[in-house]
């Protein structure tokens, strides 16, 4: 039964993937007693956004073989990396937008929280040095950085995930007036200065613009891809091509867009008010759609108080969409890294 229950899981492909989970090294373990089989998949990813397509595939095969009565499915997962990005660190994503004030902060907030809850390693860096807001919103704004018996910058940690912000480094309410070379230095101490540990994700939120920050990055870490973040109007849509722009000419992927802001939904009525418009971020260009994260007064309570919306409120409609959103994130870097180095996935096969 062995071989059968082999072929018929080699049928199974992982959707985003397109290969099957055999030759993906996904199948970690097969135990055979009677009629009953029990299968682990290894995941690419602990967010994964398909996860429960590939239950059903794998259930559904395997009921296939003959003499098999009942098949339990269950799941670990290992994200994967063609080139660690930093020691320790898998994969370095990049949070932007070409302007202020679309919510990219609350956005790369969010995006790490999920990540983190759904049992992913995840760090963030506030790379906003002249408006860092990380801190307040991870509700750490009074925290101050330490460093290690290695006289490195131990990251603070706060909701399950470990966070750097220069809001944490300076006096409160302190203006930090800054030349290139000076930002240039604060970025290279954040990312090779700090002691971030294990980590599968390393979210960056940016600063609004295309400068010196975003320069800095991509020429000091090997960078996995970048988010755009925009809402649907046409004066932020413009800006967000420049920062696509700007992410082509130094050769880092765009793994997909978030409209943010994309509609409002009347508590009172249920009515939904388009007011910024809605749809716009397809003009940026064949890139996925990670989410539409409608306008909510909760998800802005949420983070004047300090406590990530997919924490706070996980129900509620923009959560929903931010957490749908990572998921979907997570699957694009996992389809990035099986096309670099397909052919170094490991696989690990045991069967009882």
């Amino acid at each position: 039964m062995r071989d059968a229950v082999l072929s018929a899981l080699s049928t199974v492909n992982d959707p985003e993937l397109h290969r099957d989970l055999v030759s993906l090294g996904m199948i970690e373990q097969v135990q055979i007693e009677a009629g009953a089989v029990h299968v682990k998949v290894n995941l690419t990813t602990p967010a994964c956004p398909l996860k429960g397509q590939i239950e059903s595939d794998v259930r559904a095969a395997v009921l296939t073989v003959p003499g098999v009565q009942t098949v339990n499915v269950t799941f670990g997962a290992t994200v994967r990396a063609a080139v660690m990005a930093l020691p320790g660190v898998k994969h370095v994503v990049l949070v932007g937008s070409g302007k202020g004030g679309v919510g990219k902060s609350s956005v790369a907030v969010n995006l790490a929280a999920a990540l983190a809850r759904d049992g992913a390693r995840v760090g963030l860096l506030d790379a906003d040095v002249y408006g860092p807001s990380v801190a307040h919103m991870m509700g750490q704004g009074a925290a101050r950085v330490s460093a290690n018996a290695e006289r490195k910058m131990q990251p603070i940690e706060a909701h399950g995930l470990r966070f750097l912000s220069m809001a944490n480094l300076s006096p409160a309410g302190q203006a930090l007036v800054w030349r290139g070379p000076m930002l240039h230095s604060a970025v290279q101490q954040f990312i090779k200065d700090a002691a971030w540990g294990e980590l599968d994700y390393l979210i960056v939120d940016l600063p609004p613009g295309t400068g010196d920050v975003q320069l800095s990055l991509t020429q000091t870490v090997q960078v996995t891809g970048a988010v755009i973040v925009t809402t649907p109007q046409a004066v932020a849509l413009i800006d967000a091509a420049r920062a696509v722009d700007m992410f082509r000419k130094a050769s880092v992927p765009v793994l997909g867009v978030i409209e943010n802001m994309s509609y409002f939904v009347a508590p009172d009525t249920g009515i939904t008010y388009d007011l910024f418009g809605r749809g716009g971020s397809r003009q940026l260009g064949e890139y996925p759609l990670l989410g539409e994260i409608p306008l909510e007064v909760a998800l802005r309570e949420d983070a004047d108080a300090g406590t990530p919306a997919v924490l706070a409120h996980p129900q509620a409609p923009a959560s929903v969409a931010l957490a749908q959103a990572a998921r979907r994130l997570a699957g694009q870097i996992s389809v990035r890294a099986e096309h670099r180095a397909l052919a170094d996935l490991p696989g690990q096969l045991t069967v009882v």
